[in-house]
């Protein structure tokens, strides 16, 4: 079974994008399901018109495939923080950056790559921490 990568970014306008990796295909929507649920519309619909047509298309359409999704730290850290769920001052209990620089991050400034690490490593802690409750 295939694999395909996928990653999902947020707009400042709020709405998702999603695109593979190293295929050809993509999606949008107001929600992360609703971007990944019109990239598989997308899929189907360019096999049934390559179908239609006439011409090549990707080989792993007629199979079954997985695909896993990334969500770069900084679109993740803004729909938490948009959404409400979490404060830039909770977040930076959680990632041990400041607020002052999370902010940056929600409006246009790119972590570098020791930052998005810190912010990963928070998030997952704070995963982890959240999933002892249902252990």
């Amino acid at each position: 079974m295939k694999t395909i990568n996928a990653t999902i970014e947020r707009a400042k306008d709020g709405t998702f994008t999603v695109y593979c990796d190293n295929d050809i295909f993509s999606g949008a929507g107001n929600t992360l399901q609703e971007a990944k649920d019109d990239m598989k519309a997308q899929m189907s619909f360019y096999k049934e018109t390559a179908l239609s047509e006439g011409f090549k298309y990707p080989d792993f359409l007629d199979e079954e495939y997985n695909i896993t999704y990334s969500v770069d730290a900084a679109s993740i850290l803004r729909y938490y923080i948009e959404s409400g769920i979490f404060s830039l001052a909770g977040m930076e209990i959680v990632t041990g950056i400041n607020q002052k620089q999370l902010w940056s991050y929600l409006n246009g400034v790119k972590p570098q790559k020791k930052q998005k690490d810190r912010i990963v490593s928070g998030l997952k802690k704070l995963s982890a921490d959240m999933n002892m409750i249902f252990a």
